[in-house]
């Protein structure tokens, strides 16, 4: 069964939905002995040779070829058994088809330790984009900002007049089924303009994404209901705007990608790769009101060269891919980086995954275990998923 919904005109948020019990928190101490914990940092516990590698481009179906991995997100645990995805797994969205002209992809692979990459989903709407998660009650979330150009123009963003993006479609988000069945889209003309990254956050009973939007240069942040019967929109909210966005010939386009929750202090991280920044909005899961670009949490040109994926370290720490297509890195041996820094801003370490590679570094997440997490980066160079398991 397949829906259509529109968003626009639904921003207000319902009392009960809205409402919920935070789990419990842990002593000041607890907490503070947890963010300054560096056997909980990801860059500095990264391996030269990660735990697994492997290729992120199906090899049947109507997407066989799909190259230019974007998104990555773990299968979160309580994920429903049954379908084709288990807790655990790791999935990757390409955003380009098998004659890499960007925003033409079509697909969603499981690319897992000791198994071939296998097929989940091939989209009819192509482009998919850094915006990919899971939610626990068993559905997958895309996002995709098409390429809207023919001949020698497919795969290419121009600016318009009036300095608006040319060549690219507005997008939507697909909910998918553990099967890999699209059951809903979601569509808005303003609230949903170019998804171009999602974070994913069920901490406190309810499913909020907040979803990065590359043509509008904002944020928006759903409320979802979501059982295993199915999922429903409760609301829809801008709360973030003002980023920088525009075409770019390398990048296809420049605009806030990478966003992450920490959902104890509820701050919102956002990384803008034409400001060459990362912010910070308050009040993430309850404002009713835009924000702006919020706080700038880091501003530096020596560790960010147009920052896009963003995740959350176990000890509180940002981790954010550089791009390279906004303040190039200068050193040859030093491109494609992801960089760390504390919650503060303070750097903390860097990794290349292509180092004489510029523009390889995209989408990456963490997932947190009992003793230790589980990194995935993609190298969009290679066309791979890399995986690191820290005990």
């Amino acid at each position: 069964m397949r829906n259509s919904v529109m968003l626009t005109g639904f921003v207000g948020c319902l009392v009960a939905a809205c409402s919920g019990s935070p789990e419990e928190s842990p002593t000041l101490a607890e907490a503070s002995a947890l963010r300054h914990a560096p056997e909980l940092a990801v860059i500095p516990n990264l391996t030269a040779v990660p735990t697994f590698s492997d290729s992120t481009v199906p090899t049947t179906g109507s997407g066989q070829g799909d190259v230019n991995p974007y998104g990555v997100a773990f299968v979160p645990a309580g994920f429903p058994a049954g379908g084709l995805l288990h807790a655990g797994d790791v999935i990757v969205a390409n955003f380009n088809d098998m004659t890499n002209a960007q925003g033409t992809g079509t697909t969603i692979v499981r690319v897992n330790d000791g198994a071939d990459p296998s097929l989940f989903f091939t989209s009819a709407l192509p482009g998919l984009s850094t915006a990919l998660g899971a939610l626990a009650a068993g559905f997958v979330i895309v996002g995709n900002l098409p390429s809207t150009g023919t001949g020698d123009q497919r795969g290419v963003c121009t600016p318009g007049p009036n300095g608006e993006e040319q060549g690219v479609g507005q997008g939507a988000l697909q909910i998918i089924d553990r099967d890999g069945k699209l059951v809903k889209t979601l569509t808005d003309k303003r609230l949903l303009d170019g998804p171009w990254d999602l974070t994913v956050d069920e901490t406190h009973g309810r499913s909020l994404v907040f979803v990065s939007n590359a043509l509008s240069g904002a944020v928006t942040r759903l409320e979802l209901r979501a059982s295993r019967y199915g999922v429903t929109l409760e609301s829809a909210r801008q709360i973030a705007s003002g980023y920088a966005h525009r075409c770019d010939p390398a990048a296809f386009v420049v605009g806030p990608t990478g966003v992450v929750l920490d959902p104890k202090s509820d701050v919102l991280y956002v990384a803008s790769a034409g400001d060459n920044a990362i912010f910070a909005i308050d009040d993430a899961s309850t404002r009713h009101g835009d924000a702006g670009r919020g706080r700038t949490i880091v501003q530096d040109a020596t560790h960010l060269h147009g920052p896009l994926g963003l995740a959350l370290a176990p000890n509180g720490d940002l981790v954010s891919a550089q791009g390279d297509a906004v303040n190039p890195n200068p050193d040859p041996n030093g491109q494609s980086e992801l960089s760390e820094f504390t919650g503060h801003g303070a750097f903390v370490a860097q990794f290349s995954v292509e180092p004489t590679t510029a523009g390889a570094a995209f989408g990456l997440a963490v997932d947190p275990r009992d003793h230790g997490f589980r990194f995935a980066a993609v190298d969009d160079a290679q066309n791979v998923l890399d995986l690191w398991d820290i005990h």
